[in-house]
């Protein structure tokens, strides 16, 4: 039980570090992720309308 519960673990923490990376490597500064965040939420606040 815990041997597969430690493998969902990694398995999570490898899928995160990887969407983690390619977020940060697709806008190539900090200004570019400020402004992928707020077009993030100006969708989903359209989406939710």
């Amino acid at each position: 039980m815990f041997s597969f519960m430690k493998s969902m673990i990694q398995k999570l923490l490898a899928v995160s570090l990887i969407f983690s990376f390619m977020l940060l490597t697709g806008c190539n500064t900090m200004k570019g992720l400020g402004q992928d965040v707020e077009s993030l939420g100006e969708s989903m606040q359209k989406a939710g309308d």
